[in-house]
């Protein structure tokens, strides 16, 4: 009974972090700043680790057709706590290079950690000290989607967040088509993963790339990268920052087209 009581602490613990972080006042301003020139109205958006649905409301509030995915059974239930408009189709399913299943490995203590990624749950502890003290004390059998299978089902996105804690490019792997602009999370200590994704959209299309650190809300640089520039920034160790979002705009996209 102990065991459970303090699983439940961790777990108020953790959620309430998360939603002071991704909830707190003004956010959503800058997100929806943030978002603004990828998100098409009426077009789909989807929202890969969908988490507490602070990007979900983003897309929503720009007017887009919101497909989130969220495995997580209680921090789905806070997303529809958090994100309250029946439009937004919430899946409770994980992405992958293959539909079936598989299995996540959930931390009570910071749920936004959750992961189905073996190998990266196993070393970032040892690469990241920012991780060093993250247990992953539960796991749960989740079906899992591709990106090809969402974009069969809901048309073709104006943008894809994902952000699934090390397994980013095991979703790009579900992906066959140049979709026009997307993000995928970077981590210190597991860059090989932001390698593998750049790697796997390059075989795609021709794409251009900034970054958003941490949770800032604007890029880091004025002029978008070329494949090698971000290659080598990810080479010389991306400017050791913990954390991070990579994304990913295809060189035709009208906000390469319209940035001067």
């Amino acid at each position: 009974m102990q065991h459970g009581y303090c699983q439940r602490l961790r777990q108020a613990s953790g959620l309430a972090r998360s939603l002071f972080i991704y909830w707190r006042p003004g956010r959503q301003r800058g997100l929806q700043r943030l978002y603004q020139p990828f998100i098409v109205p009426g077009k789909p958006a989807f929202d890969i680790g969908a988490h507490l649905g602070d990007r979900s409301a983003a897309f929503h509030a720009l007017g887009a057709r919101v497909i989130a995915l969220e495995p997580q059974p209680v921090l789905a239930q806070w997303f529809k706590r958090m994100v309250k408009t029946p439009s937004i189709t919430l899946l409770p399913v994980a992405a992958g290079s293959i539909e079936g299943v598989a299995e996540i490995a959930i931390s009570n203590a910071n749920p936004t950690l959750s992961t189905l990624a073996s190998e990266w749950r196993e070393q970032i502890g040892q690469r990241n000290a920012g991780f060093s003290q993250v247990r992953w004390e539960q796991r749960l059998s989740v079906p899992v989607t591709t990106l090809d299978q969402l974009i069969s089902d809901y048309g073709e996105p104006s943008f894809i967040k994902i952000d699934v804690e090390g397994f980013e490019a095991e979703v790009l792997a579900g992906l066959s088509y140049p979709v026009v602009a997307l993000s995928v999370e970077f981590v210190t200590g597991a860059l090989k993963v932001s390698h593998e994704c750049v790697d796997l959209l390059n075989r795609l299309g021709d794409y251009r790339y900034n970054i958003v650190v941490g949770e800032q809300r604007h890029f880091r640089w004025k002029e978008w990268q070329t494949p090698e520039a971000i290659r080598q920034w990810l080479k010389d160790g991306a400017d050791a920052l913990p954390s991070g979002d990579l994304y990913a705009c295809r060189s035709d996209h009208p906000h390469l087209l319209n940035t001067p």
